[in-house]
């Protein structure tokens, strides 16, 4: 059952809300004329009332019980912020051009995950189309926004949004985030979106006024659990799946990523993630295309992305968090928090091999055993990274890994997840060492909760034990600093590594063996003193040997000769990438010693 107001076209508007303990509740229409109108309770607490002479933007809100005057909990629009009324919004009369788009398989997909706000100047939806063909160029065929959904104030992460249905007005809203995958799918670009299933931010978040949204038997690092599986709950999971069917129809978004599915608690019997990849394999069917769900779970369990016939949830793809850590400790050396848990070459081979690091192994950071066998699933159903939002933002100052390690570090991350067999995904700048951080922000209006924010953050880094302060995350500075510094792109050694980015992308598409390879197609080894590890890999006669090297030191190693003949493709030290100079022959036809240079990255190809 759709929630909301559902605009049917021609002065039309059917407005439904989920209230089931209310006695009675009434439609406030705001304008152009004041008006309220009682609504009819149907069935499994649902409210609604059809009405004519309603046109696009009018302003509205909720009665309930003759006491609170509320916003929309299913809002599409909230013009004035999260305090205020609500807007109707007519998702027909937008002018799509994207009728023959059809999407990219998701085995082909290479992932550029940004924020709004902070990619261009003006922080707008229709300010980044300009910026998608020199993505294109770059070899970049999916974006990933970062949650759209209301927040409160101008300035966000995201992850405090309370209208899961609205499109953050200081962004541009609906109207604009449409331009903009309008403009995506018309040049040959993916669109996911980033949502947050798992709670509701705190201010402006009015849902428990209209019924039992939330439940007393879990909590989450955020508060109480979203009821999804305690009495009335049958309301609540209709909101949420409505909600994902919602932005792949009104919005033609082509796949979500489902945020920290792990705070997401269900003891039924079908899971509400089962219950979300049914619906959407039913549009799939039904649209003629397919769309896509990608969880990022702190579980490290494949049941999320099995089938259901093995008893999974059926989702499409997951992030693996080992991966990221993998490299990161193997480049900076740090083994503060979880990343005590990382740290050596043979993490990496088996995060190469199984997907996981750790696969019901013990963990020292959580102190028990942690995970289950990935080395069975597809490898296109996993993403990996370097970097992203949060690995990024919740470091204290925000600090990239430009900031934390050398150049030749930077082209070696960089080669580690491009060639990976995975998906891979970049964080937006990552592909020219952006110098810009990317801090915690926040514009709430609440001065308690500022205060809250602020030292909650303080508390967060005693794990890793952070010296100093963090950027005020309240501040309008915190936030202009990171906007990316885009002009610098191509400039010195900004546009080196940009242009080693682009090579690597064009040789992952360009060569069978890196995107079209199977884990039987695979043979990795790893020498953990010398921090070395050797990937070869196949696709029917095309052969390709990776080594990468990850000591601060030179490296030598003996090369068995296999009867084929290598040729070099790509070597990170070389002088054109501003290496210092590489060691390695062109071809390799006989057995011999070899020497890697520090921190480097070489690709050979029979």
């Amino acid at each position: 059952m759709r929630v909301g107001a559902v605009y049917q076209g021609d002065g039309q508007c059917e407005f439904v809300v989920w209230a089931p303990l209310k006695q009675q509740v009434a439609l406030q229409i705001l304008t152009p004329e004041e008006r309220i109108i009682p609504m009819e309770l149907g069935e499994l607490g649902h409210w609604r009332v059809s009405l004519a002479e309603i046109e696009p933007g009018t302003r509205y809100c909720y009665q309930l019980d003759g006491e609170l005057t509320r916003p929309d909990p299913a809002s599409h629009f909230q013009p004035e912020g999260v305090h205020q009324p609500s807007a109707v919004v007519d998702h027909h009369q937008f002018n799509w051009q994207d009728q023959s788009w059809r999407g990219v398989p998701l085995a082909d997909w290479i992932i550029y995950e940004l924020h709004v706000g902070t990619f261009t100047p003006e922080g707008t939806f229709t300010a980044m189309i300009d910026r998608i063909p020199q993505l294109l160029e770059l070899g970049i065929n999916v974006i990933e926004l970062m949650p759209v959904a209301q927040f409160p104030g101008s300035r966000n992460w995201g992850y405090d949004g309370v209208y899961p249905y609205g499109v953050q007005e200081s962004y541009g809203g609906p109207e604009g985030l449409k331009q903009l995958i309008n403009a995506c799918h018309q040049q040959g670009m993916v669109v996911i979106l980033d949502v947050v299933y798992n709670h509701f931010g705190p201010e402006g978040n009015y849902t428990q006024d209209f019924g039992p949204y939330f439940t007393e038997k879990y909590n989450t690092p955020w508060g109480r659990a979203i009821n999804f599986d305690d009495t009335y709950s049958p309301g609540v999971r209709n909101f949420f799946v409505e909600n994902v069917l919602y932005w792949l129809e009104d919005y033609h978004i082509d796949g979500l990523r489902l945020d920290a599915v792990h705070a997401i608690y269900d003891f039924g019997a079908r899971h509400i993630l089962e219950e979300m990849a049914d619906a959407v394999a039913e549009l799939s069917q039904t649209m003629g295309r397919k769309f896509y769900l990608i969880a990022e779970s702190d579980l490290n369990d494949v049941r999320v992305i099995k089938p259901k016939s093995q008893g999974g949830y059926g989702l499409d793809g997951q992030w693996s968090d080992d991966f990221h850590h993998c490299i990161h400790t193997l480049l900076t050396g740090e083994n503060s928090g979880y990343y005590q848990d990382f740290g050596q070459i043979k993490h990496l081979e088996k995060a190469l091999t199984e997907s996981f690091v750790y696969s019901w192994s013990y963990s020292p950071d959580r102190k028990r055993y942690h995970g289950n066998y990935g080395g069975d699933r597809p490898l296109s159903q996993f993403v990996v990274c370097s970097q992203n939002h949060d690995q990024i933002g919740n470091r204290m100052l925000g600090d990239r890994l430009t900031q934390l390690v050398s150049f030749e570090a930077l082209k070696l991350a960089a080669a580690t997840v491009l060639f990976s067999p995975y998906i891979p995904m970049l964080f937006m700048g990552e592909e020219y060492a952006e110098d810009a951080p990317f801090s915690y922000f926040i514009s709430h209006s609440d001065t308690d909760l500022v205060e809250a924010v602020r030292q909650g953050r303080k508390r967060e880094f005693e794990a890793f034990h952070a010296v100093g302060e963090p950027p005020d995350a309240q501040s309008q500075s915190t936030f202009q600093a990171c906007i990316l510094r885009w002009e610098t792109r191509t400039e010195g050694q900004h546009g080196i590594l940009l242009n080693f980015y682009r090579t690597l992308i064009r040789l992952r598409r360009e060569i069978p063996a890196l995107h079209q390879v199977k884990r039987q197609d695979q043979a990795i080894c790893h020498a953990e003193e010398q921090r070395l590890l050797f990937v070869q890999q196949k696709v029917g006669d095309n052969h390709v040997f990776w080594i990468l090297n990850f000591n601060q030191q030179p490296e030598t190693f003996n090369f068995s000769e296999d009867g084929r003949s290598w040729q070099k493709c790509l070597d990170s030290a070389d002088l054109e990438w501003k290496g210092p100079g590489s060691q390695l022959p062109i071809a390799l036809e006989k057995s011999q010693p070899l020497t890697m240079a520090p921190t480097s990255f070489v690709l050979y190809q029979s």
